[in-house]
């Protein structure tokens, strides 16, 4: 791996912080953390999810004191004791989630909550001369009487900048300003972010695309598991080296003779095919096809896509574009109705927020997607729920009291399975499964594990995601590698966690053009 970079002599940082510790119950979210940005410079923030990288960008933004350590701007030690704080400092953040007010005109945003006032009122016209300057540090000319709500998410992420610019920033951080944008708008911001540079801003650039990483940052920082492993100038970094940074793991190289892999098939019957799947800003152009007993993982980095494709699968989103078929019979997109009355089921990665309902009983929750294809009308008889439930506690071994004891009183693990039997009630044809391991413990880990392979064996289609590789590698027949919201390979043979991430590391032609076999013959 290359060098950590040092701070030139005679350059010193515009930012630095110092032994930063962040301490919260039960947790050290950040150990020792040393971070340097210099005037004029893009400084790429990365690591896992979970790495610190939230925590280090709210200390820096005022709004968690740090346990212990310094904050220094240009060589002046700092106590930010909230946002509006380090804004009156010259620290300015950006979060990803845009928090202007959509309804209110451009001008407005862009002073909201700091507009100059003549005898008690606001000012309009040096409110309009403040935003107009505003935009003119980012060479963009807009109506600024207008709706924010009237302008692309583009521009409204362009405004959120010079709401940031408009107090005297010296350091600007960008959290995530990309996830949201396509190509050309990316590229938009990025010649924004150029030309901030060069007036001599510093700017911290927190992004999960590599490919952003490396078009406009000028030095990388990784953290992992609230340490900092170091800091590189961005050419001196190899990707393949960043991976191996951010997750720890050593990979290999990929064999160099290609022409010896072939792509493998499954005599069994097709359960589904997807076309040319897309949704701006989320899935690139996607097509796979699945056979019954195969279960498929999709790898990745956090961001890669990987979430997305399933939803656009199960039609919790809409996409742009491309068809979706279960056993040869098209299924509407974006109709979750359509698509579970076709066979599909979804176990989404939050399952307190978006999977269970934690105030109804076990029994409760197991019924909840047979009666919803039921309709209102029809429903289940107690009788038949209850025996409905009792079959799957047993054969789930989930541990619950009762079938009436509330599902939120549950273990994680046995929540987890919960959510397995509601799907599994309903006979689907192919399960998707999203992080279905996350937050439980080892030992519920390993049946859950079990259980899916015992799923496959029994001829259902599985869709497997997990954030840790050797999760994947453990449990699926092949993997999808998704990267920068795109599939850039489909394997079957010699999966191991290796191959898998000199896949997300690599950047060729071959991998941009779309999915590659990487079969081993």
């Amino acid at each position: 791996m290359a060098t950590p970079d040092q701070v030139p002599p005679g350059q010193p940082p515009l930012l630095s912080a110092r032994g930063i510790v962040m301490d919260f119950p039960g947790v050290r979210a950040l150990a020792n953390v040393d971070f340097s940005l210099r005037a004029g410079e893009i400084h790429a923030l990365l690591g896992e999810n979970g790495a610190g990288k939230s925590t280090l960008i709210k200390i820096f933004s005022g709004l968690h004191p740090p346990t212990a350590g310094s904050i220094l701007l240009a060589g002046r030690e700092l106590h930010l004791s909230s946002p509006q704080n380090a804004q009156s400092c010259g620290i300015s953040t950006v979060f990803q989630e845009i928090d202007c007010l959509p309804q209110m005109s451009i001008a407005d945003n862009i002073c909201l909550c700091r507009q100059p006032t003549k005898f008690g009122l606001i000012n309009h016209a040096s409110v309009r001369r403040r935003a107009v300057a505003a935009l003119a540090r980012l060479e963009l000319n807009l109506d600024i009487t207008r709706a924010l709500g009237d302008y692309p998410l583009a521009i409204q992420q362009m405004v959120s900048i010079a709401r940031a610019l408009d107090v005297d920033s010296k350091v600007l951080i960008l959290d995530e300003p990309t996830s949201s944008l396509d190509a050309d708008e990316s590229n938009e911001l990025f010649r924004v972010m150029r030309r901030l540079r060069e007036q001599g801003l510093g700017i911290i650039f927190i992004s999960h695309f590599l490919d952003h990483v490396y078009t406009i940052a000028d030095r990388i920082s990784v953290l992992r598991n609230g340490a900092n492993i170091g800091t590189w100038s961005t050419p001196d970094l190899s990707r393949q080296n960043l991976i191996e940074a951010m997750t720890g793991r050593k990979i290999e190289h990929l064999p160099a003779d290609r022409s010896t892999q072939s792509s493998s098939s499954s005599s069994n019957p097709a359960v589904l095919s997807v076309t040319n799947l897309s949704r701006s800003r989320s899935v690139e152009p996607t097509s796979v096809t699945l056979n019954a007993s195969e279960s498929l993982g999709l790898a990745g980095l956090l961001g890669s896509g990987r979430t997305e494709l399933a939803r656009l699968i199960f039609g919790a989103d809409t996409p742009d574009r491309g068809s979706i078929s279960i056993q040869h019979h098209s299924v509407p997109p974006g109709s979750i109705r359509d698509s579970i009355a076709a066979g599909i089921a979804f176990t989404p990665e939050d399952r307190k927020a978006e999977g269970l309902v934690l105030d109804l009983s076990v029994r409760e929750n197991i019924i909840l997607a047979m009666q919803s294809s039921r309709g209102a009308l029809q429903p289940i008889p107690h009788s038949q729920q209850a025996s409905l439930a009792d079959h799957y506690i047993k054969s789930l071994n989930i541990r619950t009291p009762s079938p009436e004891t509330p599902v939120r009183n549950l273990s994680g693990g046995n929540q987890q399975k919960v959510l397995l039997a509601r799907w599994l009630a309903i006979q689907p044809k192919l399960l998707i499964l999203d992080e279905p391991t996350r937050g439980i413990d080892v030992g519920a880990r390993a049946e859950i594990e079990s259980l899916i392979e015992s799923l496959r064996k029994q001829g259902l289609a599985i869709i497997f995601i997990s954030s840790e590789l050797e999760e994947i590698v453990r449990t699926c027949t092949r993997v999808l590698v998704m990267r920068d919201h795109a599939a850039v390979a489909d394997i079957s043979t010699d999966i191991n966690e290796s191959n898998i991430l000199s896949i997300i590391a690599a950047h060729n032609e071959e991998h941009k053009n779309g999915p590659q076999n990487e079969h081993a013959a």
